[in-house]
Protein backbone atom coordinates (compact mmCIF):
# COMPACT_ATOMS: atom_id res chain seq x y z
CA UNK A 1 0.00 0.00 0.00
CA UNK A 2 1.13 3.56 -0.60
CA UNK A 3 2.30 5.53 2.43
CA UNK A 4 -0.06 8.19 3.75
CA UNK A 5 2.56 10.85 3.21
CA UNK A 6 4.78 11.01 0.15
CA UNK A 7 7.98 13.09 0.49
CA UNK A 8 8.23 15.91 -2.09
CA UNK A 9 11.11 14.15 -3.87
CA UNK A 10 9.13 10.95 -4.31
CA UNK A 11 6.80 10.31 -7.22
CA UNK A 12 3.35 8.84 -6.74
CA UNK A 13 2.66 5.74 -8.80
CA UNK A 14 -1.01 6.65 -9.09
CA UNK A 15 -0.14 9.99 -10.67
CA UNK A 16 2.31 8.39 -13.10
CA UNK A 17 -0.24 5.85 -14.28
CA UNK A 18 -3.00 8.41 -14.56
CA UNK A 19 -0.73 10.61 -16.65
CA UNK A 20 0.22 7.66 -18.87
CA UNK A 21 -3.46 7.12 -19.61
CA UNK A 22 -3.99 10.82 -20.28
CA UNK A 23 -1.26 10.99 -22.93
CA UNK A 24 -2.62 7.90 -24.65
CA UNK A 25 -0.76 4.83 -23.38
CA UNK A 26 -2.71 1.62 -22.90
CA UNK A 27 -0.51 0.09 -20.19
CA UNK A 28 1.94 1.43 -17.64
CA UNK A 29 4.08 -0.30 -15.04
CA UNK A 30 6.91 0.85 -12.79
CA UNK A 31 10.02 -0.95 -11.62
CA UNK A 32 13.28 -0.06 -9.94
CA UNK A 33 16.38 0.87 -11.91
CA UNK A 34 19.32 -1.40 -11.38
CA UNK A 35 21.17 -4.48 -12.47
CA UNK A 36 18.97 -7.16 -14.05
CA UNK A 37 19.97 -10.20 -12.05
CA UNK A 38 19.85 -13.45 -13.97
CA UNK A 39 19.83 -11.89 -17.44
CA UNK A 40 23.57 -11.67 -18.04
CA UNK A 41 24.18 -15.41 -18.51
CA UNK A 42 21.17 -15.73 -20.87
CA UNK A 43 22.31 -12.77 -22.95
CA UNK A 44 25.90 -13.95 -23.22
CA UNK A 45 24.88 -17.51 -24.13
CA UNK A 46 22.54 -16.18 -26.84
CA UNK A 47 25.32 -14.04 -28.29
CA UNK A 48 27.92 -16.79 -28.11
CA UNK A 49 25.56 -19.09 -30.04
CA UNK A 50 25.38 -16.47 -32.81
CA UNK A 51 21.58 -16.18 -32.49
CA UNK A 52 21.80 -12.42 -33.10
CA UNK A 53 22.93 -12.96 -36.69
CA UNK A 54 24.45 -9.81 -38.17
CA UNK A 55 23.07 -7.55 -35.44
CA UNK A 56 26.51 -6.62 -34.22
CA UNK A 57 25.22 -3.83 -32.00
CA UNK A 58 23.83 -6.49 -29.66
CA UNK A 59 27.42 -7.38 -28.73
CA UNK A 60 28.20 -3.84 -27.61
CA UNK A 61 27.36 -2.10 -24.33
CA UNK A 62 26.34 -5.28 -22.53
CA UNK A 63 26.84 -3.54 -19.18
CA UNK A 64 24.32 -0.89 -20.19
CA UNK A 65 21.81 -3.46 -21.38
CA UNK A 66 21.91 -5.09 -17.97
CA UNK A 67 21.82 -1.94 -15.86
CA UNK A 68 19.81 1.13 -16.91
CA UNK A 69 21.51 3.21 -14.22
CA UNK A 70 24.51 3.32 -16.57
CA UNK A 71 22.34 5.17 -19.10
CA UNK A 72 21.05 7.86 -16.73
CA UNK A 73 23.15 9.16 -13.85
CA UNK A 74 21.35 8.66 -10.57
CA UNK A 75 18.57 6.56 -12.13
CA UNK A 76 16.20 5.18 -9.52
CA UNK A 77 13.06 4.13 -11.38
CA UNK A 78 11.92 2.89 -14.79
CA UNK A 79 8.43 3.70 -16.05
CA UNK A 80 7.48 1.23 -18.78
CA UNK A 81 4.60 2.19 -21.07
CA UNK A 82 2.92 0.14 -23.78
CA UNK A 83 0.84 1.20 -26.76
CA UNK A 84 -1.48 -1.30 -28.42
CA UNK A 85 -1.60 -1.40 -32.21
CA UNK A 86 -4.09 -3.21 -34.46
CA UNK A 87 -3.12 -6.17 -36.57
CA UNK A 88 -3.50 -6.20 -40.32
CA UNK A 89 -5.10 -9.34 -41.72
CA UNK A 90 -4.05 -10.97 -44.98
CA UNK A 91 -5.40 -13.93 -46.85
CA UNK A 92 -3.30 -17.06 -46.99
CA UNK A 93 -2.14 -16.48 -50.57
CA UNK A 94 -1.04 -12.84 -50.17
CA UNK A 95 2.46 -12.14 -51.51
CA UNK A 96 2.98 -8.56 -50.39
CA UNK A 97 2.47 -8.76 -46.63
CA UNK A 98 3.84 -6.10 -44.29
CA UNK A 99 4.02 -6.56 -40.51
CA UNK A 100 1.29 -4.72 -38.66
CA UNK A 101 3.69 -2.56 -36.66
CA UNK A 102 5.00 -1.13 -39.94
CA UNK A 103 1.49 -0.20 -41.10
CA UNK A 104 0.95 2.42 -38.39
CA UNK A 105 2.59 5.85 -38.08
CA UNK A 106 6.20 5.48 -36.93
CA UNK A 107 5.75 4.27 -33.36
CA UNK A 108 9.22 5.50 -32.40
CA UNK A 109 8.03 9.09 -32.85
CA UNK A 110 4.56 8.49 -31.43
CA UNK A 111 5.74 6.76 -28.28
CA UNK A 112 8.64 9.13 -27.65
CA UNK A 113 6.36 12.17 -27.95
CA UNK A 114 4.05 10.69 -25.33
CA UNK A 115 6.97 9.86 -23.05
CA UNK A 116 8.31 13.41 -23.33
CA UNK A 117 4.87 14.75 -22.43
CA UNK A 118 4.94 12.64 -19.29
CA UNK A 119 8.48 13.70 -18.42
CA UNK A 120 7.60 17.39 -18.70
CA UNK A 121 4.39 17.08 -16.69
CA UNK A 122 6.07 15.00 -13.99
CA UNK A 123 8.77 17.66 -13.73
CA UNK A 124 11.56 15.18 -13.10
CA UNK A 125 15.00 14.42 -14.46
CA UNK A 126 15.34 11.47 -16.80
CA UNK A 127 15.42 10.19 -20.36
CA UNK A 128 12.94 8.62 -22.74
CA UNK A 129 13.83 5.52 -24.74
CA UNK A 130 12.09 3.83 -27.67
CA UNK A 131 14.39 1.30 -29.33
CA UNK A 132 17.05 3.99 -29.06
CA UNK A 133 19.42 2.63 -26.43
CA UNK A 134 20.92 -0.65 -25.28
CA UNK A 135 18.39 -1.74 -22.69
CA UNK A 136 16.44 -4.96 -22.22
CA UNK A 137 12.98 -3.48 -22.54
CA UNK A 138 11.08 -6.77 -22.52
CA UNK A 139 12.62 -7.77 -19.22
CA UNK A 140 11.94 -4.32 -17.79
CA UNK A 141 8.31 -4.68 -18.90
CA UNK A 142 8.12 -8.06 -17.15
CA UNK A 143 9.64 -6.56 -13.99
CA UNK A 144 7.07 -3.74 -14.20
CA UNK A 145 4.23 -6.29 -14.26
CA UNK A 146 3.03 -5.74 -17.83
CA UNK A 147 3.30 -9.32 -19.09
CA UNK A 148 5.51 -12.33 -19.65
CA UNK A 149 7.98 -13.51 -22.26
CA UNK A 150 6.11 -15.80 -24.64
CA UNK A 151 7.37 -18.98 -26.24
CA UNK A 152 8.12 -16.92 -29.36
CA UNK A 153 10.31 -14.58 -27.23
CA UNK A 154 7.94 -11.60 -27.49
CA UNK A 155 6.34 -9.81 -24.56
CA UNK A 156 2.75 -11.02 -24.13
CA UNK A 157 0.29 -8.90 -22.18
CA UNK A 158 -2.97 -10.27 -20.76
CA UNK A 159 -4.90 -7.38 -22.28
CA UNK A 160 -3.50 -7.20 -25.82
CA UNK A 161 -1.39 -10.30 -26.30
CA UNK A 162 1.81 -9.47 -28.22
CA UNK A 163 0.29 -6.52 -30.11
CA UNK A 164 2.11 -3.75 -28.22
CA UNK A 165 5.11 -1.48 -28.65
CA UNK A 166 7.09 -0.32 -25.65
CA UNK A 167 8.73 2.86 -24.42
CA UNK A 168 10.56 3.64 -21.20
CA UNK A 169 11.20 6.62 -18.97
CA UNK A 170 14.29 6.22 -16.81
CA UNK A 171 14.03 8.79 -14.03
CA UNK A 172 16.16 9.83 -11.07
CA UNK A 173 13.30 9.88 -8.58
CA UNK A 174 12.03 7.11 -6.31
CA UNK A 175 8.38 6.08 -6.70
CA UNK A 176 6.18 5.44 -3.68
CA UNK A 177 5.04 2.03 -4.93
CA UNK A 178 6.54 -0.30 -7.53
CA UNK A 179 4.70 -3.00 -9.43
CA UNK A 180 5.32 -6.65 -8.72
CA UNK A 181 7.12 -8.49 -11.53
CA UNK A 182 4.74 -10.53 -13.67
CA UNK A 183 4.36 -14.11 -12.54
CA UNK A 184 5.10 -17.30 -14.48
CA UNK A 185 4.48 -17.63 -18.20
CA UNK A 186 0.86 -18.25 -19.14
CA UNK A 187 1.72 -20.04 -22.36
CA UNK A 188 1.20 -23.42 -20.73
CA UNK A 189 1.49 -26.24 -23.25
CA UNK A 190 0.45 -24.03 -26.18
CA UNK A 191 2.84 -24.16 -29.14
CA UNK A 192 0.70 -22.27 -31.64
CA UNK A 193 3.44 -19.73 -32.31
CA UNK A 194 6.04 -22.43 -33.04
CA UNK A 195 3.64 -24.28 -35.32
CA UNK A 196 2.79 -21.06 -37.20
CA UNK A 197 6.39 -19.87 -37.60
CA UNK A 198 7.55 -20.32 -41.22
CA UNK A 199 10.92 -21.52 -39.92
CA UNK A 200 9.45 -23.51 -37.03
CA UNK A 201 12.07 -24.95 -34.72
CA UNK A 202 14.93 -23.37 -36.65
CA UNK A 203 13.91 -19.89 -35.47
CA UNK A 204 12.28 -20.71 -32.13
CA UNK A 205 15.01 -23.03 -30.97
CA UNK A 206 13.67 -23.36 -27.42
CA UNK A 207 11.12 -21.66 -25.21
CA UNK A 208 11.52 -17.87 -25.42
CA UNK A 209 14.77 -18.15 -27.39
CA UNK A 210 14.82 -16.79 -30.94
CA UNK A 211 17.53 -17.45 -33.50
CA UNK A 212 17.10 -14.42 -35.74
CA UNK A 213 19.09 -16.03 -38.55
CA UNK A 214 15.99 -18.04 -39.46
CA UNK A 215 13.34 -15.47 -38.51
CA UNK A 216 11.40 -14.14 -41.50
CA UNK A 217 11.05 -10.72 -39.87
CA UNK A 218 14.83 -10.46 -39.56
CA UNK A 219 15.43 -11.79 -43.07
CA UNK A 220 13.12 -9.22 -44.69
CA UNK A 221 14.58 -6.31 -42.76
CA UNK A 222 18.16 -7.37 -43.43
CA UNK A 223 17.46 -8.13 -47.08
CA UNK A 224 18.95 -11.60 -46.75
CA UNK A 225 15.97 -13.78 -47.60
CA UNK A 226 14.49 -15.02 -50.86
CA UNK A 227 10.92 -15.40 -52.07
CA UNK A 228 10.85 -19.09 -51.23
CA UNK A 229 11.60 -18.71 -47.53
CA UNK A 230 9.82 -15.41 -46.88
CA UNK A 231 6.30 -16.83 -47.39
CA UNK A 232 4.89 -13.66 -48.93
CA UNK A 233 6.29 -11.25 -46.34
CA UNK A 234 7.89 -8.08 -47.69
CA UNK A 235 8.74 -6.44 -44.36
CA UNK A 236 8.55 -8.11 -40.97
CA UNK A 237 6.36 -11.09 -40.14
CA UNK A 238 3.25 -11.48 -37.99
CA UNK A 239 2.81 -15.25 -38.11
CA UNK A 240 3.72 -16.00 -34.49
CA UNK A 241 1.72 -12.99 -33.28
CA UNK A 242 -1.35 -13.99 -35.27
CA UNK A 243 -1.21 -17.48 -33.83
CA UNK A 244 -1.04 -16.37 -30.18
CA UNK A 245 -4.38 -17.03 -28.42
CA UNK A 246 -3.85 -13.98 -26.22
CA UNK A 247 -3.85 -11.75 -29.29
CA UNK A 248 -7.20 -12.89 -30.63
Amino acid sequence: MSPTHVPPSMLEASRIKSLATEVGFDLCGITTAGFLDGEESHLREWLEAGCHGTLGYMERNIDKRLDVSTLVDGARSVIVCALHYPRVRYNATATDKIASFACIPDYHKTVKEKLHQMLVQLGVSGRAFVDSAPLLEKQLAINAGLGWRGRQSLLITPEFGPWVVLGELVVTEVVDMYDEPFGPSRCGQCRACVQACPAGGRALIQDSVLDVRHCVSYLTQQGSGNSENLHGWKWGCDECLNACPYGK
